[in-house]
């Protein structure tokens, strides 16, 4: 089982508070580079192997920013859609090995202060064990049959007319 967690805002990372067009070259490169390419190195490391044994479960942690897009993080939301891709092929690609691969990508969770603030249709933002949970539960065997989609866990936020 693989589970890839790391990512964030370049913006806020690197105290860029310009718009999309004016940001430095440097800061968008950093924002793919560790949400895009970093999951799909990973992905390619362990992929062969998994394929090999016959069994895997490649899960990458997306955003609903790669569903819904951001106009402050552009970068971020094209990296994480990537990922939502990325998974698709990934998943046609093992199948035959009983490999798969999942994308959750969760809405406002409540690992920083600002998250609490943000708004979803059920009134509050995600436990991290919400989201813990939903990932173990597509590790298991469980889930056998789950393979090359994107699950939100967001409290029906990415429904909100912007």
């Amino acid at each position: 089982i693989m589970i890839y967690t790391a990512g964030g805002f370049a913006g806020r990372i690197f105290n860029c508070p310009e718009p999309f067009q004016s940001r430095p070259y440097e800061v968008l490169d950093w924002g793919i580079d560790v949400n895009l390419k970093g999951a799909l190195f990973f992905c390619r490391a362990v992929i062969g192997t998994m394929i090999e044994q016959k069994r895997g479960v490649m899960i990458v942690l997306g955003s609903i920013d790669g569903v819904t897009g951001s106009a402050w993080s552009v970068d971020y939301s094209a990296a994480k859609s990537g990922m939502i891709g990325m998974v698709k092929g990934l998943a046609l690609l093992g199948a035959p090995h009983n490999v798969r691969a999942c994308c959750v990508s969760p809405g406002p969770v409540l690992t920083r202060a600002a998250m609490a603030n943000m708004p979803t249709p059920m009134g509050r933002a995600a436990e991290p064990q919400e989201v813990v949970d939903l990932i173990l539960y597509l590790a298991s065997d469980k889930a056998a049959f789950i393979s090359g989609d994107n699950y939100l866990i967001d409290g029906a936020r990415a429904c909100m007319v912007r």
